[in-house]
């Protein structure tokens, strides 16, 4: 029933920006933490940044740090992350994710967008 739906990704050139939005669905999302993930080939998945859907408490990889802003909106169930002064390190398939707050699991993942960054 939980639906996590990314878009938003695509092609863009070094220094360009992209937003990504992550639609959730099937429940409220109160007590979650909102992730986003990516995933380059041959590269572990890793944490990009997060925020406590209550609270809006953020963390970022020291990577994005700077560059990257997640945010969401309650209203919509939608949760955000604007990505600007891309680098062609940011190339990978992007992952909208939903776990419990007080657990450090993520239990819903959405299908993943593709960013892809050109030099």
């Amino acid at each position: 029933q939980v639906q996590l739906v990314e878009s938003g990704g695509g092609l863009v050139q070094a220094g360009g920006s992209l937003r990504l939005s992550c639609a959730a669905s099937g429940r409220t999302f109160s007590n979650y933490n909102m992730g986003w993930f990516r995933q380059a080939p041959g590269k572990e998945r890793e944490l990009v940044a997060h925020i406590l859907w209550s609270g809006g408490t953020t963390y970022y990889a020291d990577s994005v740090k700077g560059r990257f802003t997640i945010s969401r909106d309650s209203a919509k169930n939608t949760v955000y992350l604007q990505m600007n002064s891309l680098k062609p390190e940011d190339t990978a398939v992007y992952y909208c994710a939903a776990g419990f707050a007080t657990q450090s699991i993520y239990e819903y993942w959405g299908q993943g967008t593709q960013v892809t960054v050109s030099s």
